[in-house]
């Protein structure tokens, strides 16, 4: 395999993935609504489903890191295809809130599958095939090419609900299967030998794993800082893009499904926007906490914007800009964290940083949810924004630890910081990350 072949094989995978993901996206809240539930039990079903990444990405990250990367991926589709169909059963069937959460749970099962083993396949795969350019710009890629997905997946999925709700979901599971189907032709573990694990053995390995998550997660400071990030933007962004659907339809006075997708289109090319200034935005700042302090920022402000405008269009436009500002930090902070991990456990870290974001999104969803039936949407976008501020300091706080992860390599910005270059082979070696205090507080 050559890095090209990597990349073509990484970007489809993820524009596939996506589409097939983002076709309910734009009217995942309006099915569960007209299902029964009210907006309250909504987010306790997606509670429900973040719960279930938490349960589950320990698990699966120890199948990622044995089995392999491939092996978890394509579970990962089948899983999702069958709990995509119970959704549509259970609401034929006006089962309620609890049979909703059950199925949710099983959709976040197929998620934690995917969590860390596609990206620690393309990390692995690039590194072994001579890969020497810089990390951010195959994750920016894969970003786009993943938002154009979901404007195809939303803007259908939207055209879909108008003709049923159920329609949009009975088509992710079809996406699904062919996603499976290839996968199993393109995607191959290289850079990452697998290895065979008994059922017996699985204690032993989620400790390992577990201790794995700590020794190379928590206990790093640099990633120490992350993770608190994820858990914070977990908490507000998880409820925010689904809170947006009945709040956006109540200020148009309107039911338009349709409407619900074609917003869901224009989150996608705000995040493209986003994903596509990053390469341009280095030329001007060597360091990546200069873009993820700015990134962050303007997240929180788009939130509270949204929860002040009392017009569609005005709301709109802030919620762009906080998408906007998403699409500008993920490849960013992808970038980041795999500079400050070694290879072995780079599945396990990974998923361990998304088992964390969801922990807060079980919170943050129950809580914010709460509050928007008890007050309303408005005050939970208010809420959520103020809270997102607080990744402001966190982030400057990772800035101060003066990481070589921070440097762009080849920056021509002047940015004071270690000159050490974040290519690939620097990134997979383990020797490259600084050895830890002795201490468990670091």
């Amino acid at each position: 395999m050559t890095p090209e072949r990597v990349v073509r094989s990484y970007l489809a995978i993820a524009g596939l993935y996506t589409l097939s993901a983002s076709v309910i996206w734009g009217v995942n809240t309006l099915f569960l609504l007209d299902a029964g539930l009210d907006i309250f039990e909504v987010f306790v079903a997606n509670a429900a489903f973040t719960a279930g990444m938490v349960l589950f990405e320990i698990p699966t990250g120890v199948l990622a890191d044995t089995a392999g990367r491939r092996a978890s991926f394509l579970l990962s589709t089948l899983v999702l295809a069958a709990g995509t169909l119970v959704y549509v059963g259970l609401a034929a069937a006006e089962a309620g809130v609890v049979a909703f959460c059950f199925a949710s749970v099983l959709l976040g099962l197929g998620f934690t599958f995917y969590s860390g083993a596609v990206e620690a396949w393309v990390v692995d795969a690039l590194a072994v095939t001579g890969y020497d350019g810089e990390l951010d710009r195959v994750f920016a890629r894969g970003s786009i090419v993943s938002g154009a997905a979901m404007l195809a997946g939303t803007v259908g999925g939207g055209l879909l609900g108008n003709v049923g709700l159920a329609w949009p979901f009975v088509t992710r599971s079809a996406l699904l299967v062919l996603l499976f189907a290839y996968a199993s032709r393109t995607m191959h573990d290289v850079g990452f030998e697998a290895r065979t694990m008994r059922l017996r053995d699985l204690p032993a390995e989620m400790a390992t794993i577990g201790r794995a998550s700590l020794t190379y997660g928590w206990r790093r400071e640099a990633v120490r800082h992350l993770i608190v990030v994820s858990i914070v933007q977990g908490a507000v962004l998880m409820w925010a893009f689904y809170a947006w659907q009945p709040y956006f339809l109540e200020l148009l006075d309107g039911g338009a499904v349709w409407v619900a997708g074609v917003v869901a289109a224009l989150i996608a090319l705000s995040t493209i926007a986003g994903n596509a200034i990053v390469e341009f935005l280095t030329r001007f700042c060597g360091r990546r906490t200069t873009m993820l302090m700015w990134a962050g920022g303007v997240m929180a402000v788009g939130a509270i914007g949204v929860g002040l405008a009392s017009q569609f269009w005005l709301a709109l436009l802030f919620l762009l800009a906080t998408t906007a500002a998403l699409g500008v930090q993920g490849p960013v902070r992808q970038a980041y964290l795999h500079a400050s991990i070694p290879s072995e456990q780079r599945a396990t870290v990974v998923s361990f940083d998304s088992m964390m974001s969801s922990a807060g999104g079980v919170g943050g969803q129950v809580g914010l949810g709460a509050l928007a039936r008890t007050r309303s949407i408005e005050a939970g976008y208010l809420t959520g924004g103020v809270g997102l501020l607080t990744v402001v300091p966190v982030y400057w706080l990772l800035r101060r630890l003066r990481e070589p992860a921070d440097v762009f390599a080849g920056s021509q910005a002047g940015c004071r910081g270690p000159a050490a270059g974040q290519g690939l082979p620097e990134l997979a070696a383990v020797d490259s990350i600084p050895r830890l205090p002795e201490t468990v507080g670091g």
